[in-house]
């Protein structure tokens, strides 16, 4: 099934129809995987590879949960400055891939006319980025070459 029947179905028809051709689809290549796996193990793993749009969606839980889902809070700027620039530079891609995939995820509900669960979570995720935004910006001023500092702050506007 290709992307653009995927998001046909799932306007269409609503969120159960798109689970069940989900399934049957996972059904069929999992069971064509054991097939395989009998053969090589190293071809079952190539066939269940991890398909990058996937990332776009978080995953669903069973309806055996009863524990209530908490999510963390957002980072403070005290804790941010003691990060190195890389693990900055790896959080803000994290944030970046929560973010899409919040924002994703609450364009397809509302398509269906149906409630985004927890809506705080994309403001602590566009505070956190703003945050590593700042942080960032005073160690660019805080610089005391004129030229590394100009190309600092070139990129963190990039951002």
């Amino acid at each position: 099934m290709n992307l653009a029947a995927a998001m046909f179905l799932s306007r269409a028809f609503g969120r159960t129809l798109f689970a069940a051709v989900r399934s049957k689809t996972y059904t069929s290549s999992s069971s064509a995987a054991a097939a395989t796996a009998s053969s090589s193990s190293s071809s079952a793993n190539a066939t269940q590879g991890h398909n990058p749009l996937h990332d776009f969606f978080e995953q669903h839980r069973s309806a055996d949960d009863d524990k209530p889902l908490v999510y963390g809070r957002g980072w403070k700027a005290s804790e941010l400055r003691l990060k190195s620039w890389d693990d900055l530079h790896k959080l803000w891609y994290v944030l970046l891939k929560e973010k899409n995939m919040l924002m994703t995820q609450r364009q397809m509900l509302h398509a269906q006319n149906l409630r985004f669960a927890h809506p705080e979570r994309l403001p602590k995720v566009r505070k956190s980025m703003c945050r590593i935004k700042h942080v960032l910006t005073e160690r660019a001023i805080e610089e005391p070459d004129p030229r590394r500092s100009a190309e600092m702050k070139r990129m963190i506007n990039a951002l």
